[in-house]
């Protein structure tokens, strides 16, 4: 079936609103000293369920990146004080990264921020999907 001229309108609207998201985003980042991707593994670590804390290699997973740059990005909040690695209860042999104090207050600063701005666009967002539903 043919994209619609109504359909290609709403998909133009929802990307520039998930533009207008990732720029606040980013910029929101930067104001906490922190870079998109350091940003997005703080959360990817808070968000991960199961055994407290996770692996490089789940978080590279969720991150989508190598496992040798994310060492590096957690190795990056490590020296920042805002994750710290463990050895793993089940296999002490295995390592993983858990948010510290200072990182769960800093996350939660910016995820107020982000949840916040979601809500703004929320009804935007919304519409334009409907649009396309």
């Amino acid at each position: 079936m043919p994209v619609t001229a109504a359909e290609y309108s709403a998909l133009a609207g929802f990307r520039s609103a998930l533009r207008r998201f990732l720029h606040f985003s980013a910029a929101a980042a930067g104001a906490a000293g922190l870079a998109p991707a350091q940003h997005q593994a703080l959360l990817a670590i808070k968000a991960f369920g199961g055994v407290p804390g996770m692996a490089v290699g789940e978080l590279a997973d969720r991150l989508d990146r190598r496992p040798n740059s994310t060492v590096g990005l957690v190795d990056r909040l490590v020296r920042r004080r805002l994750v710290r690695r463990v050895a793993d209860p089940a296999d002490r042999r295995r390592v993983r990264v858990r948010l510290t104090a200072a990182g769960e207050r800093l996350l939660g600063t910016l995820s107020a921020a982000h949840r916040d701005e979601l809500r703004r666009l929320g009804p935007e967002l919304r519409r334009l999907l409907r649009r396309l539903g």
